[in-house]
């Protein structure tokens, strides 16, 4: 199921104002319906580790961005394996024009995260096994939750994506339009314009402007890691995905203690649809972070901090740190 490479440097593309973690290994494995993914695993030189980070990145994201939030966790004692979600970053892509946003069924995306955890986890990672989130990978993880109890001892979840704000339309018209396009036969079709090329003044993702700077620095030397606006399909699966996970019947059927880290100036996903969604999710515990915007951990260091501290004091190994039994019980 897994394919390694000769040379790593062929997988991974660190860039000198991007370098990658100290002891990593990387290749690719095959996901639902063949869909060729690529992974890395990177270790911590901590012995012995205290556990696994199963990262889970947002739409157009890819491993280069998360080096140094690897690093960090690393440096906790955590090894982490992520993987590019299927049509973006360095795996496959699901269209002819590769800087389409696309997925056909977003349960592939769940079974994608379930063949990684079982052949390259779980074969060759530290327990016990956490999950680490932000945005679409935090849906993801939400969705899959009521089946990995058995593998996944804690999540620490950054502005899933459960609603959508800040588009310039109402959420509930995007959603006809995507729903309409997808039931005729054009979920094909991109909607939305390509912000790629978006200053940093008025941008919604980060207030931090180096690590803004550095995943603009990312993209331009290696564009082929980067999509463009998202599909009327994917958007239709994500919306249909965002509805069912924040269900009160789906959230009682999650027993995986859970923080939900909110920025609340998430201009993105709107803080209160996180909120609301906390309430009804029993295993679940809110943390707000003042200030900080959509993409937590590429924020400044006042409101990452406050995420990372989260998730350092969250996921102990076995025998230590605070939990949320009483919660999830």
């Amino acid at each position: 199921m897994s394919e390694a490479a000769d040379s790593i440097d062929d997988i991974l593309h660190p860039t000198p104002g991007n370098p990658a973690p100290a002891n990593y290994s990387a290749g690719y494995f095959t996901g639902h319906r063949g869909t060729r993914l690529r992974y890395g695993l990177f270790r911590s030189g901590m012995s012995p580790a205290i556990g696994t980070i199963v990262l889970m990145q947002g739409r157009n994201e890819c491993i280069e961005k998360y080096f140094e939030t690897i690093r960090d966790l690393n440096a906790m004692g955590l090894w982490v394996a992520t993987f590019d979600l299927r049509g973006q970053g360095g795996s496959q892509r699901l269209t002819k024009n590769p800087r389409k946003g696309h997925v056909r069924r977003f349960s592939d995306y769940e079974r994608d995260l379930e063949i990684f955890l079982e052949h390259i986890v779980l074969p060759d990672a530290r327990l016990p096994f956490f999950l680490v989130a932000h945005s679409t990978g935090a849906l993801i993880a939400l969705s899959a939750a009521p089946r990995l109890s058995n593998r996944i001892n804690r999540m620490a979840l950054a502005a899933p994506y459960i609603a959508l704000s800040g588009q310039g339309v109402p959420e509930g018209l995007i959603r006809s339009l995507a729903g309409l396009a997808s039931w005729t036969g054009f979920g094909g079709v991109s909607m939305g314009t390509d912000r790629s090329n978006r200053p940093f003044e008025g941008n919604p993702l980060t207030s931090d402007p180096k690590r803004f700077a550095r995943n603009i620095e990312i993209a331009a030397a290696h564009p082929e890691l980067t999509i463009g606006p998202p599909t009327a399909r994917w958007l239709h699966e994500t919306f249909k995905a965002a509805r069912r996970v924040s269900s009160q019947s789906h959230l009682t059927r999650i027993t995986i203690p859970t923080l939900i880290l909110a920025p609340v100036l998430d201009a993105i996903v709107p803080y209160a649809a996180q909120e609301e969604m906390s309430r009804n999710f029993r295993a679940g515990q809110l943390i707000t972070i003042n200030g900080g915007r959509h993409e937590l951990f590429h924020d400044r260091d006042i409101y990452r901090a406050q995420g990372l501290a989260a998730i350092e004091a969250f996921m102990p190994g076995q025998d230590g740190g605070f939990g949320l039994s009483e919660t999830a019980a």
